[in-house]
């Protein structure tokens, strides 16, 4: 399975490469910061999407998205957080999130900062902003590839 990965768009167009990839994948999962329901509904009409809110999100997203979630893709957990917090500690505070679980990997969102890296065993995967210019080191997007062997992240820079 093919899953598409995107966070903190921010009520900012998103470009049309990540519109593009997102129609040849399996599922999207969106790691909030949304900031309005417009940019939701895209994504929905694009594939099935999985999301959470983030801070800069209103009472609207809010009422439509849960906090957290944990998908079940095949034999793997993968949960999402937008995560909250100083960049620096976001790892520290997306573990801390989800202490009580077995995952297998986490998708967060909130510091703009890519990342995808495996933390005794679990991947911890940021795709960073498709649409920030001002504190992401670059624009990015995310995939992930779920196989029988595990789940295999790719940033994307744009």
């Amino acid at each position: 399975m093919k899953i598409g990965v995107v966070s903190d768009t921010h009520s900012i167009e998103v470009p049309k490469q990540v519109l593009a990839a997102f129609r040849n994948v399996d599922l999207i999962i969106h790691a909030g910061d949304f900031a309005d329901v417009g940019t939701l509904k895209a994504f929905q009409k694009i594939k099935e999407l999985k999301a959470v809110w983030g801070n800069a999100d209103g009472a609207d997203i809010r009422k439509l998205l849960p906090a957290t979630q944990i998908l079940t893709v095949g034999k793997f957990k993968i949960g999402i957080f937008h995560g909250e917090g100083p960049a620096a500690k976001i790892v520290e505070r997306v573990q801390k999130e989800f202490k009580k679980e077995k995952l297998d990997a986490i998708v967060f969102g909130h510091s703009h900062q890519p990342l995808n890296e495996s933390i005794k065993g679990v991947l911890y995967f940021n795709p960073g902003s498709p649409n920030d210019i001002v504190s992401a080191p670059y624009c990015s997007y995310g995939i992930l590839d779920v196989t029988e062997k595990g789940i295999f992240g790719k940033i994307i820079k744009l």
